[in-house]
């Protein structure tokens, strides 16, 4: 109840579409592997992203 009002950081933010994009990729590899696989390189470009925010 606390955290109500409180806004997401950018590392949270980018974690968040992490998650996102890989669920959708791991849905997308069971029918499309090519969609798949560019969901799996947009994530991965989000994980350097978030690895550049904590140094």
């Amino acid at each position: 109840m606390f955290g109500l009002f409180k806004k997401k950081s950018e590392k949270e933010k980018l974690e968040d579409e992490y998650k996102k994009l890989m669920k959708e990729a791991f849905d997308l590899s069971k029918t499309n592997r090519s969609a798949s696989d560019g969901k799996y390189e947009e994530a991965d470009k989000i994980q350097k992203r978030i690895a550049q925010l904590e140094q």
